[in-house]
């Protein structure tokens, strides 16, 4: 019987006060009966406008059916077809903004719950199927990708599954870039990447951790070492800061090596070697999904009070809604429509060796307005003059951006670049330099993972069309 409900199934999730003081995964997923309860709200639209708005252009209407009929295998074939990494995007997607917003059930309810749905069928074929050899035929050509976040991942598996013998490059001790050290465990568990990689294994996809591509190895010597081909998937891993006095105090980190040092350095451990906090108050600065992964961090690695600091209002934060509300239950508390202006510190002239000197003590706020619009048609913060006011905490995090890292275009000769350090790329991700493609943050500077992946997908297609272009020269 078709569902004719106007709201999704909810999704289970931990009670808030439990959740804020583990690391375990907050969405508990749907069971089967839900699952197919779920599917049979959509209405197999033919014209299928949820495709158009998912990056990847998975077979939405094709995968829920199969839902329907409780063949959740087959489910899990057809999104394979065109998504990689199925049980990571329905986790971390804002469908809400992409193949959701186009759903016909939301104009009078709420739409299909297509994240929810994906996120299901990958997890059952996790639970019930393991991974099987590859019979892919090898066509005899090599590619090296460089980065194993989102957009490499994704160019490394559509290109094995063409034959391609691909070795994907990692910095790190462990594959999956922004998706293991970016995003924490109770939002994205990382053996749920871990299966995503092992997965991509299965088809001839060789992975080498700890290599530092333009240090380790440079893009030159890859094409020496016999690739035909090479896909820069590097991220945006160079933290934005704001420029203000105080920022070099002990406390003050950027995002990123918060959540790396949480995520792959193991800080949340009872003694951890690379401790980060303990106890006290902590300020998160920015309102994006990487702001509220933060500020859940730090929440459940002993922080007393954690503020989220944002100088825009609620309407224009840009994390997602569910983010968003799941920070608020767990007690987060959101400053909004104030800025930082400085960030104090403890100070002992008369004792260099003071243990606390150099250590943050505080933050300087002034609030705000909203003004006129900008280009962007998001009302311009003003400052309140005279409103300032300081914040007691005792660690700053910085969550306000990230640019690509600068170290592959300054080793790499005939590499453009624009002025925010982002490659320059055409529409199908072909660079300046012939056989070098690119893709992700690398690119546009930090964006969604399902659009890295869909950058992924579209230069491994042109890859695969430079390459045999050659072979039948």
């Amino acid at each position: 019987m078709p569902n004719m409900s106007l709201n999704k199934n909810p999704m289970p999730t931990q009670e808030p006060q439990v959740r804020a003081h583990n690391f375990s995964e907050v969405a508990l997923g749907y069971t089967e009966d839900t699952a197919i309860d779920e599917a049979e709200r959509c209405l197999n639209c033919k014209n299928m406008p949820c495709v158009k708005g998912c990056p990847v252009s998975i077979h939405i209407p094709e995968f829920i059916s199969k839902v329907k009929q409780g063949e959740f295998e087959e489910a899990y074939k057809i999104i394979s077809q065109t998504s990689s990494l199925p049980a990571v995007c329905g986790r971390v997607c804002p469908q809400e903004t992409q193949c959701e917003s186009r759903c016909v059930k939301g104009v009078k309810g709420e739409p299909v719950g297509i994240g929810r749905l994906e996120r299901f069928v990958a997890d059952w074929h996790n639970a019930h199927t393991g991974n099987v050899s590859s019979d892919v035929v090898s066509n005899g050509h090599k590619v090296a990708v460089v980065g194993s976040g989102p957009s490499g991942l994704t160019c490394a598996g559509d290109l094995a599954k063409k034959g391609y013998k691909v070795t994907v490059y990692e910095a790190l001790h462990t594959a999956g870039g922004v998706l293991v050290y970016g995003i924490p465990e109770f939002r994205l568990p990382k053996s749920i990447v871990a299966k995503e990689v092992d997965t991509l294994k299965t088809l001839g996809v060789d992975i080498e951790t700890n290599v530092i591509i333009g240090k380790t190895l440079t893009v030159d010597e890859l094409f020496d070492m016999g690739f035909e081909a090479v896909f820069i998937g590097s991220g945006a891993g160079l933290p934005n800061f704001m420029g203000i006095p105080g920022e070099s105090y002990k406390g003050v980190y950027s995002a990123n090596e918060f959540l790396t040092r949480s995520n792959l350095m193991k800080a949340y451990l009872e003694e951890p070697e690379t401790p980060i906090m303990k106890g006290g108050n902590a300020a998160v600065v920015g309102g994006g999904n990487v702001a509220m992964d933060a500020a859940r961090t730090a929440l459940r690695l002993g922080a007393e009070h954690v503020y989220i600091v944002y100088r825009r209002s609620m309407e224009e934060l840009p994390a997602r809604k569910e983010e968003v509300e799941h920070a608020m239950e767990e007690g987060i508390d959101f400053r909004l429509l104030n800025n930082p202006v400085e960030i104090l510190g403890y100070e002992n002239p008369d004792d260099p060796h003071d243990p606390k000197n150099g250590f943050v003590t505080g933050m300087k706020c002034i609030r705000m307005e909203l003004g006129e619009p900008d280009e962007r048609g998001r009302r311009r913060p003003v400052p309140v003059e005279g409103s300032e006011f300081v914040l007691d905490v005792d660690t700053v995090i910085m969550s306000i951006g990230t640019s690509p890292n600068p170290l592959i275009k300054n080793t790499t000769s005939g590499l453009e670049v624009n002025e925010r350090g982002g490659i320059i790329v055409t529409e199908d991700g072909l660079t300046s330099r012939q056989g070098v493609y690119a893709g992700g943050d690398a690119v546009t500077g930090a964006a969604t993972v399902i659009s890295a992946m869909g950058a992924g997908k579209t230069a491994a297609k042109a890859i695969d069309e430079y390459i045999m272009s050659k072979e039948k020269v």
